[in-house]
């Protein structure tokens, strides 16, 4: 931590204290880049190797007219994180990861608190209803400003996620991770869960979409549905456990290269060489070389 004293009065002060410059327009990129690295610090402190995420409404409370899915996602919660708690492994796995609110968001943080697990909250500043949870585990929550950046932390570490049901904040984080599997730009695979069979095919038609041509038949393997918290375990922990804890073809995740989103599927041109300039020869050792620079 920097023990700088403050500028003396009438001296220009240093850009990253300049509170006015940090929340200009000019620096957008250094606040998008901080919601980058300061979640990654808290998780490498954390040994947070991965998540099973939960989405659902904000607006499900526990004894209301939707209340059952609070519970069930309470449930469920709190039984992942005792089988993942007694996995071998010197990371953490499979950590329950809300959006930070009330709702179904609580619900899974206080399961996942119930069983004495660490659990993440990805939080954002909304105008209505979105305050932290106090179930949180306090290192690992987060407030985001960009919904991009908080998006991209839901995404990233996600090995499977479970929708219940919800608004158009679900509707959107849902269809954006079946976007990401179906056009194949992610380099692992997510689990996916649909919680609740008939609100699910109330809300979202998927026969039609399938009859209509809009979606092949194949994308309709890419969820799976469950109505009970036990169900919906079986699922996870039978495919987690195919995928992820006894894979066929295990790669050593230290020695990945490529990010598990956002890959290019397209490969870059070649590169043609360019001549040097007429009267000049190439000359080995040519500082240009030596930098790589082109």
């Amino acid at each position: 931590m920097s023990t700088e004293p403050p500028a003396p009065e009438g001296q220009v002060p240093l850009a990253y204290r300049n509170e006015k410059f940090l929340n200009s327009p000019d620096a957008r990129a250094l606040r998008i880049i901080s919601e980058y690295l300061e979640p990654l610090a808290h998780f490498r402190r954390e040994r947070i190797r991965d998540t099973v995420v939960f989405f659902g409404s904000a607006r499900i409370e526990e004894n209301g007219p939707l209340g059952r899915y609070y519970r069930d996602a309470r449930t469920l919660a709190r039984i992942i994180t005792e089988w993942s708690g007694s996995l071998q492994d010197p990371t953490r796995r499979f950590v329950v990861c809300s959006g930070g609110g009330p709702g179904i968001m609580e619900a899974a943080n206080r399961g996942a608190k119930d069983a004495g697990g660490k659990t993440i909250g990805l939080n954002i500043g909304l105008p209505m209803e979105q305050l932290p949870n106090p179930y949180i585990t306090p290192q690992l929550g987060f407030q985001f400003h960009y919904f991009f950046m908080r998006k991209f932390w839901f995404a990233y570490l996600a090995k499977a996620m479970v929708a219940f049901p919800g608004g158009f904040g679900t509707l959107d984080e849902l269809l954006e991770i079946l976007t990401l599997t179906q056009t194949q730009k992610l380099n692992k695979k997510i689990i996916i869960v649909l919680y609740g069979t008939q609100f699910w095919h109330e809300v979202i038609n998927f026969d039609a979409l399938l009859r209509h041509g809009t979606i092949s038949k194949s994308d309709l393997e890419l969820f799976q549905f469950a109505d009970d918290p036990e169900s919906a375990f079986r699922i996870l922990e039978s495919e987690l456990t195919k995928y992820y804890l006894r894979p066929e073809a295990p790669l050593p995740e230290p020695l990945r290269v490529d990010p598990d989103i956002a890959t290019s599927k397209v490969a870059d041109p070649p590169q043609e060489a360019t001549p040097p300039p007429p009267g000049r020869r190439p000359v080995s050792g040519d500082a240009s070389e030596e930098s790589g620079e082109s």
